[in-house]
């Protein structure tokens, strides 16, 4: 599976990282020069998570940034409201 986010569709983009030398003009030089430019990747935090899609829950990759803004509705760990007598229809078999 790509690295790109399912809700925002944030993925690795490229960029560049440069490496300058010498003293700048207000610390009394005669100015910054590029000494290299490399090439970089800006990866997202994608993280693999639970949420429910259509009505149903399944795993989906979702950056970290779309997890906290709450844009992933995960679903219950556990059902609520489970009665006793519920679970006793359960152990006869019902």
């Amino acid at each position: 599976m790509p690295r790109v986010c399912f809700f925002t569709g944030a993925r690795t983009t490229t960029g560049r990282t440069i490496h300058y030398r010498g003293r700048p003009k207000y610390q009394g030089g005669i100015g910054l020069k590029p000494s290299g430019i490399a090439r970089r990747k800006f990866k997202p935090n994608i993280q693999t998570v639970r949420a429910v899609v259509d009505g149903k829950p399944t795993r989906v990759k979702a950056t970290a940034k779309s997890i906290r803004n709450g844009l992933v509705v995960k679903p219950l760990r556990r059902k609520y409201g489970w009665t006793r007598k519920q679970k006793e229809l359960q152990v006869q078999g019902v």
